[in-house]
């Protein structure tokens, strides 16, 4: 908990986070102001371990509302609603890891209502909800709790994805996804008027939010605002589309479902195995570890996070060591089309 400093009057103030809101407190002394804020702790401490746990979900999300993305918010409330519901009416003074742990246990078996097991990813997310939820309000219960290992995916190789998505109506965002390494959302986001001589500028995101779709103007994080130039095979698609000769629109206009349920058609169509969209990106990444790019090129085309933000390479985007990266990987992509 933060201490008190003496303010230009000579009182002291204290500022604490209270439900995720700050409060300040102003006493004459040191000592009083430092009380006073751990006695409001310690009150609000003992009045949340009278509610339950998916009460204190409740509030994380409202606290966060406006703050994360309607996608992000969209996926708290889905995880309040399906996931581990039976430790939703735990209340916080009962909670301890053992009961976690059985909730956690439950859920890793679970089955949707399509038969499927319950996700790698959705357990990660929503041990992730929990802990912040649990944090925000300084409850001091840390999730310990052992998570499920995420399996290894049966590798398909790129000429084998081109193979199957070829001459189809998601030939181009499969490529899109698996040479440039752009995601479903920034694929749908893409406009005509991002790409201007030969060169793509990922400027914007398409999530489904509620079944709707929700276009969010600037992409996630710094490093996701890149610029690529767009191959020949790949251009010669786009200028094949109706946004491209109308001059404006949507270059992709498949919702993110019709693209993956189409995807997972063709694949068992060629008996290949199962992959997600997603995947496509993991794909363009091991191509590039496979031909020996640099970890700060891989990193710059893939817009994926390091630290400092690979020390700005963002800065030097089409430096000469980069264009020959561009062109490693685009001539091996071209090898296997042609």
């Amino acid at each position: 908990m933060a201490r008190a400093k003496q303010l230009p009057s000579g009182a002291w103030r204290v500022q604490i986070y209270i439900d995720g809101k700050r409060e300040s407190i102003t006493r004459d002394t040191e000592d009083e102001a430092n009380f006073a804020a751990l006695e409001m702790k310690l009150q609000h401490k003992r009045k949340l371990e009278n509610i339950t746990v998916g009460e204190v979900i409740d509030k994380y999300i409202a606290s966060k509302d406006g703050v994360l993305s309607p996608s992000t918010i969209a996926g708290y409330q889905r995880i309040r609603r399906c996931n581990i519901q039976d430790l939703m009416d735990v209340p916080i003074a009962e909670l301890r890891q053992e009961i976690v742990q059985n909730a956690f246990n439950r859920e890793a078996k679970r089955t949707s209502a399509r038969g499927k097991k319950v996700s790698w990813k959705t357990q990660a997310n929503v041990r992730g909800l929990l802990s912040a939820a649990l944090d925000q309000y300084d409850l001091h219960f840390k999730i310990t709790t052992a998570a499920k290992q995420k399996k290894m995916k049966e590798l398909i190789m790129p000429d084998q994805i081109f193979t199957a998505v070829k001459d189809t109506a998601i030939e181009l965002p499969c490529l899109l996804a698996m040479w440039l390494s752009l995601s479903m959302s920034e694929i749908r986001g893409l406009k005509v008027g991002d790409i201007k001589d030969g060169v793509l500028t990922v400027r914007r995101s398409v999530v489904d939010v509620e079944g709707l779709p929700v276009t969010k103007d600037t992409v996630k994080a710094y490093e996701r605002a890149r610029q690529l130039t767009v191959p020949t095979y790949v251009l010669a698609l786009i200028e094949q589309t109706n946004a491209w000769k109308a001059g404006k629109g949507p270059i992709v206009t498949l919702s993110g479902q019709a693209i993956y349920k189409r995807l997972s058609r063709l694949l068992t169509k060629k008996n290949l195995p199962h992959i997600s969209f997603h995947d496509l990106r993991h794909v363009n990444a091991s191509v590039m570890h496979m031909l020996n790019v640099p970890d700060k090129y891989a990193m710059e085309r893939g817009g994926w996070k390091t630290d400092q933000i690979m020390k700005n390479v963002y800065q030097n985007t089409f430096s000469q060591e980069r264009q020959e990266v561009d062109r490693k990987i685009d001539a091996y992509f071209e090898g296997f089309i042609k």
